[in-house]
């Protein structure tokens, strides 16, 4: 779809799917292909490595600068992905991060590789306000709560609390595709079958040493680095588990964009339609940003 508007449009492309930002994983992130980067200029993609720290508050800073040298050229530009936080960063902008230690987050860190994700869990435990969840089997989720607290001595709420909505000097129209829940079902396990045939247990294989590091905490990695440190581990069952997470993380996203009011949804199939729409709702009032 944004390539097929992109053309129409005679526009350029920003991605806001953060794990498409790191150039060594190609296969598991289902990266567009060579054709289809040189057919539309790109941005945000493979323009990181898995070595490099990044987050959403430096995409805020990043994509913003793009966006401003892209609308002195370009009245629409469309924005594409799936990575929530990412997407606000860019919308809304995010409150301001805090500073954190490094020796605390490596720290972390290090605890985490030698005794494993209970350790964080109990520090979590430890230190968590009364009614404060998060999910305790995400490794990257603890240890960013757990600096956070460390390195500031507030709780992460408290700077959650002072997030500001920052204006925009473009208008955004949010365009949302939806299909029925037997095809993205189908469509996510014929993707992940896809993606083993073009070789992501090679890749992961690849990156297995680094497996800590956060960019690598990714549906389709995990699992295969989990069937790698475990001998009696079938392959078979790792896939499986792959399309059962995708599928999960599928329903989250539906969830959490069902409940942005701001967000038009059309079927995948009515390309034209959202075209028209788009230049319906454009109607001259500037630049925007899809």
């Amino acid at each position: 779809m944004s390539l097929f508007l992109a053309n129409k449009f005679k526009t350029e492309i920003l991605s806001c799917d953060s794990r498409k930002f790191y150039k060594e994983l190609r296969i598991g992130t289902a990266m567009p292909t060579i054709k289809d980067l040189c057919r539309i200029p790109h941005h945000f993609i493979g323009h990181l490595s898995i070595h490099q720290i990044y987050n959403s508050k430096l995409f805020e800073i990043d994509s913003l600068y793009k966006i401003s040298n892209l609308f002195k050229k370009y009245s629409i530009l469309i924005m594409v992905g799936g990575s929530s936080l990412y997407e606000r960063a860019v919308t809304k902008g995010l409150s301001e991060i805090p500073k954190i230690n490094l020796n605390i987050r490596n720290n972390l860190i290090l605890h985490f590789q030698e005794k494993g994700i209970s350790f964080l869990q109990k520090e979590f435990i430890k230190l968590k306000k009364k009614g404060e969840s998060i999910d305790i089997n995400n490794p990257r989720r603890l240890i960013r709560y757990l600096e956070i607290i460390k390195s500031t001595g507030q709780h992460p709420s408290f700077f959650f609390k002072k997030k500001k909505i920052y204006k925009r000097d473009f208008c955004i129209l949010k365009i949302g595709l939806i299909i029925p829940k037997y095809e993205i079902h189908s469509r996510i396990n014929k993707r992940v079958d896809k993606m083993m045939k073009k070789g992501l247990l090679d890749e992961a294989k690849l990156y297995y040493h680094y497996r800590n590091l956060n960019s690598l905490q990714t549906i389709g990695y995990k699992e295969l680095f989990e069937f790698f440190s475990k001998d009696k581990n079938c392959l078979n069952e790792a896939v499986e588990k792959i399309k059962r997470n995708t599928r999960k993380y599928a329903k989250r996203q539906l969830t959490w964009y069902r409940k942005d009011p701001s967000i038009i949804w059309f079927d995948p199939k009515e390309k034209e339609k959202i075209f028209n729409f788009i230049l319906n709702r454009m109607n001259g009032n500037g630049q925007y940003w899809i």
